[in-house]
Order: C-alpha cells, then sequence, then structure tokens
C-alpha cells in the first residue's frame, strides 16, 4: 500500500470504531428502565435507583464528550501529520533509536495525560464525588499520577528497551523471543503483585483474628484452599466501592478484601465473595486465562512483525523516514480490529467463568449469601440494572446481576 492509502485505511479505522463506540453507548442508555425487579427491591429502593439511572446517565454523557475530545485530537494528529512531526523535531537532538522512541513515547503519554486532566479531574471530584463515591484526596490524586509515572518510566520503558533492540539484532523473527519475555513478565506480575506493585499504591494490613478469619480459614480447609495470607486493602482511600481478589500462582494463595467490602457486608456474604473467588481457582480459570493471554501475544506480535519494518507505515503518519516507534503508533491502530475481536472472545469466556465461579460458590457454601452479596455489591455502585444486551455482549467481562442471579436460583 502506498502512505496515502494506510493513512486513509488508519483514519477509517479510527472513525468507525469511535462511531460504533458511541452507538453501543447510546442503545446502552436507551436500554434505562425505572422498574425494580422484586428479588432485590429491599436493597434498591425507587430513591437509590433513580440515582443509580441519574449516574449512569451522567457517567454516558460525559463519556460522549470525553470520547469526541480524543477522537478530535487523535484525528488531528493524523491528518496533519503531529507523530512524524514529533518525530523529525526530536531526530534533531537523539540520534539513537532507543532513546529516540523512549522519548517519544514519554512525551505522547505525559502530553496525553495533560490534555485529558480536566476531564479525569471532573469525573473523580465531581461526578464520583456527586455521588458519594470519591474518597480521593488531591494529594492523592496526584501523588498516584507521579507513582504511575515512575512506574511506567521503568516497567514500560524497560520493555520498549527490548522490544526495539530485539528487532535491531534479530529482525522479524524478534517477535518469538519477545513473546517469551512478555508471557515471563505477565507470569511475574501475578506473582509479585500484591507484594511488590500494589503497595506502592495501598497499605495492606493482614486480617485481624476474628469471626470473619476464622469462617475464611474453615471454608478454606474444607474445599482444599492453599491460602497464605489474608489481607485488608485501604480501598476506602480512594473510592467508596468495594471489591475482593486473590493473587499469586502455585500452592501459596494470598485474599486480599477491599476495607469498604468488609464494613458493608456480614461474614456469610464474605465467605461467598471468597467461595467465588476460590471458584475460579478450582475451575482452573487463571492457567486457562494466562495461556490464553499468552496465545493472543504472540499473534499479536507475529502479525507486528508483518509491517513494523515498513517504511510505508511511518511515511503515512507524516514520518520523513522509517521509524519503528512511528509503526509502533500505527500499528496499534490498525490492528484494532482484530484485538477488537480476540477481546470480544476473552469477554466471552470471561463471562463463561463468572457463572461456573458462582455455581461453585453455590455447590460448596451458599448460594443464598452469594446472591445477597450481589444485590449488595450491585446496590452500593449503583450498578445498571438492565444493560442492553448488545452493550453486555462487546463490554461486559462479567454477566449483569439479573443473570449472575437467575442463574443461582
Amino acid at each position: 500500500m502506498t502512505p496515502q492509502t494506510i493513512l486513509y485505511l488508519i483514519l477509517g479505522i479510527v472513525s468507525a470504531g469511535y462511531l460504533f463506540s458511541q452507538f453501543l453507548d447510546f442503545l446502552n442508555l436507551r436500554a434505562q428502565r425505572r422498574d425494580i425487579p422484586d428479588e432485590i427491591a429491599s436493597f434498591y429502593d425507587k430513591e437509590k435507583y433513580g440515582k443509580s439511572l441519574d449516574y449512569h446517565r451522567e457517567q454516558t454523557y460525559f463519556s460522549f464528550l470525553t470520547s469526541a475530545f480524543s477522537f478530535g485530537v487523535s484525528i488531528t494528529m493524523l491528518l496533519l501529520g503531529g507523530f512524524g512531526w514529533l518525530d523529525h523535531l526530536l531526530r534533531s537532538y537523539i540520534h539513537s533509536e532507543i532513546p529516540l522512541a523512549l522519548s517519544f513515547f514519554a512525551i505522547l503519554a505525559v502530553a496525553s495525560d495533560l490534555i485529558t486532566l480536566p476531564f479525569q479531574w471532573h469525573s473523580v471530584f465531581v461526578i464520583e464525588e456527586r455521588y458519594g463515591f470519591n474518597k480521593t484526596t488531591v494529594k492523592t490524586f496526584f501523588t498516584d499520577k507521579l507513582k504511575g509515572y515512575l512506574l511506567g518510566a521503568v516497567i514500560g520503558g524497560a520493555l520498549i528497551s527490548l522490544l526495539i533492540y530485539l528487532m535491531q539484532q534479530i529482525g522479524p523473527g524478534f517477535w518469538i523471543w519477545f513473546g517469551l519475555v512478555a508471557a515471563l513478565f505477565i507470569l511475574l506480575v501475578n506473582l509479585f503483585y500484591t507484594s511488590l506493585i500494589l503497595p506502592l499504591f495501598n497499605k495492606l494490613t493482614p486480617l485481624p483474628e476474628g469471626e470473619l478469619k476464622n469462617a475464611i480459614n474453615d471454608f478454606s480447609k474444607k474445599v482444599n484452599f492453599p491460602l497464605d495470607n489474608i489481607f485488608v486493602m485501604d480501598g476506602s482511600k480512594r473510592s467508596a466501592k468495594a471489591n475482593a481478589f486473590f493473587a499469586g500462582i502455585g500452592k501459596k494463595k494470598k485474599i486480599v478484601l477491599f476495607d469498604t467490602l468488609i464494613t458493608n457486608h456480614t461474614t456469610p456474604e464474605l465467605v461467598a465473595v471468597l467461595a467465588h473467588e476460590v471458584g475460579h481457582f478450582k475451575k482452573k480459570h487463571i492457567v486457562f486465562g494466562y495461556i490464553l493471554s499468552v496465545i493472543q501475544i504472540f499473534f499479536t506480535l507475529w502479525v507486528l512483525s508483518l509491517m513494523v519494518f515498513n517504511a510505508s507505515v511511518s511515511f503515512a503518519l507524516g514520518g520523513t523516514e522509517s521509524a519503528i516507534h512511528l509503526n509502533l503508533i500505527a500499528f496499534t491502530i490498525l490492528f484494532a480490529p482484530i484485538s477488537g475481536i480476540t477481546g470480544l472472545l476473552m469477554s466471552i469466556f470471561s463471562r463463561k467463568n463468572e457463572f461456573e465461579a458462582d455455581r461453585y460458590a453455590k455447590e460448596t457454601y451458599s448460594g443464598e449469601a452469594l446472591s445477597a452479596a450481589l444485590k449488595k455489591l450491585s446496590a452500593d455502585s449503583l450498578s445498571d440494572l438492565y444493560p442492553h444486551p448488545v452493550y453486555v455482549f462487546f463490554h461486559y467481562s462479567h454477566p449483569p446481576l439479573l443473570q449472575r442471579l437467575e442463574a443461582l436460583k
């Protein structure tokens, strides 16, 4: 293809993706209903459910605004050759490929974050604040950003440097070796996330002795779940929303409960949530998910190897010479339709896993307790009771609440 043809293709993909995303949001907004199912009426009274509808409506309208802004910036950068201009500017000062690429991506990342800062601020300190979710202070907001920059510079910089080095040294066969590195990296993140990365942003404290810890330990022994430690995370430092997860691969597992989850739920409900998470482990969802992710990574890198050395791709973005970092930008856009399909398949797989984990919790502990926990979690987070089926199909990694409750029956 000529550079002009590639540019037209890129513009078409960006425009189609934007329009399709807005169409899905519009469908979901139109699907709102004011009736409350009898089975959750005790958790969602009319006033609270009305608040939920307002919350999702405001979020959707705000999403229309932010998406339009991002789309406008992207189209402008593509039409005016902004990516090529930045590459040409940096080449006046940096002549080595790896430092050039790192500087290029660093400037784009920081610039993107800064121009969207007003939207981020409005989302956290206006919308989330208005509906009682925000617990983030201004200090925490900016401290998180600085930590994110540092983490991105260290980890992202190392991965990008290695990727470009392998491209330069090996050529098109780089995808095999970098795929192995990426697979190992994901494995290490799963192993050390709670001990190395999470503590940078949140405080983890061991769950105190008492009824809840005894109940969790009793259930873990009953189902032969290799529990190592149970931690409480200060999720209330940033949001009133609750969550729970376990981390680790192998014989030792760590359970992490948000402090907001413990505050708002009974012991049976908390053990039921834990049983759901144990279900993922017992059904080997974590292992299968990891394998599928690795396959997806290798496939993506293989496709990347077919075009990353094509100078026409760089010229399409306004570059004056072939540049790996320009081709990486173009690739993320050109690959979007394929990544959308693979992401869709992963979401289908994830929703199936959620139903299986729910069933495991029902069979090994209590379906009633899990139902109560799901209802309370949904009401406390003002979740959408009636999302449009098409929106669910493309966006939801978890089944909607009413489908999960029906399956638990």
